[in-house]
């Protein structure tokens, strides 16, 4: 029998953040920086490319055109690129994008396990591993950008029972690795359907949440139906259709416009008051994950920012930055 995926404790009142009221409400974008591999195929260690990163300039500087930073969760392929870390120190140059860290666990040294569905997820690794692969990469990133980082996410979601203790014992100030509303354990990873989407502390760190809300006229029962939906053909489909129930995430990989607008309403009117977006970047370049295949794909994608900027606007969300949320919480009381 296979072992129940790690489920973390949902938030509770005394650790949800309460922002301040000059916060307002704001939202982060982050890219999952990484090497290219086939997201149908087995993970391989041998698969190392990073050539999706020469999109990755021009794509930024349209992000910086709007006046929105990138959050960069670097794994270790990138840092270790010359190529990757040029890329990435001119955007660092725009003074509001930032370097984090993305830990793949399958293609971090020390190499001591075997790679499969399982040990992908970090979380999943004995700690002492987890910890040697956290190291190696945090002196990597820290190395080729002269700054540590202090956001972290854990690649595939993968957080577990110890991340956040040995993240804290680091100097990590931020974890976004979990994904609100969502449950991997089906593919050996971790269960956070119990997540939702307000920031909290736990463990030492500040914990955001990857933004996901449920809509529809059963969004209230979500957390209920959409499991047992799943465990019926076509079942989450027929009830998107219908109106009745969706689970959306804030991103352009695989979310349509009027899904992801539709999203950003809800979170709002839930009292969210940080989104926090993300994407991989070798969705940059077609042909190289599911989400953009082709030229067009890749339009639609600038046209998904476009009008998720719009809206956002529409409702005074503006854009922030890990520096400013760590000064904001940083005060006292905050």
């Amino acid at each position: 029998m296979a072992a129940r995926p790690w489920r973390p404790d949902p938030a509770s009142a005394a650790e949800r953040i309460d922002w301040p009221e000059e916060f307002g409400r704001r939202f982060l974008v982050t890219v999952d920086v990484e090497e290219e591999f086939d997201w149908t195929a087995p993970l391989d260690r041998r698969h190392r490319s990073t050539k999706a990163m020469r999109a990755f300039a021009p794509a930024h500087r349209r992000f910086a055109q709007a006046g929105v930073g990138l959050t960069c969760m670097v794994d270790y392929p990138v840092a270790v690129d010359a190529a990757s870390i040029a890329a990435l120190s001119e955007c660092l140059d725009d003074g509001r994008s930032e370097i984090g860290a993305q830990l793949h666990a399958w293609v971090t040294p020390p190499h001591e396990e075997v790679v499969d569905p399982f040990t992908s997820h970090a979380g999943n690794l004995p700690p002492a591993l987890e910890a040697a692969k956290l190291d190696r990469l945090t002196d990597a990133i820290t190395a080729s950008f002269g700054r540590a980082p202090r956001i972290f996410r854990s690649g595939r979601y993968g957080l577990g029972p110890s991340s956040l203790p040995l993240l804290a014992e680091r100097g990590y100030r931020i974890d976004s690795s979990m994904r609100a509303l969502h449950d991997y354990g089906g593919g050996g990873g971790m269960d956070f359907s119990g997540i939702g989407s307000h920031g909290f502390r736990r463990d030492g760190l500040i914990e955001l949440p990857l933004t996901s809300v449920y809509t529809g006229l059963l969004r209230g029962r979500g957390q209920a139906l959409y499991p047992r939906a799943g465990r019926l053909p076509h079942g989450r489909g027929a009830m998107a259709r219908l109106g009745l129930l969706s689970r959306i995430p804030l991103t352009p990989e695989g979310v349509g416009i009027g899904d992801a607008l539709a999203a950003i309403d809800r979170a709002l009117a839930d009292g969210v008051r940080l989104l926090t977006f993300s994407f991989h970047s070798p969705t940059l370049e077609p042909g190289h994950t599911p989400y953009v295949r082709n030229a067009r794909d890749r339009e639609m994608f600038d046209r998904w920012w476009d009008a998720v900027f719009e809206r956002l606007a529409r409702h005074g969300v503006t854009t922030t930055t890990v520096s400013e949320i760590l000064a904001v919480l940083d005060r006292p009381n905050g």
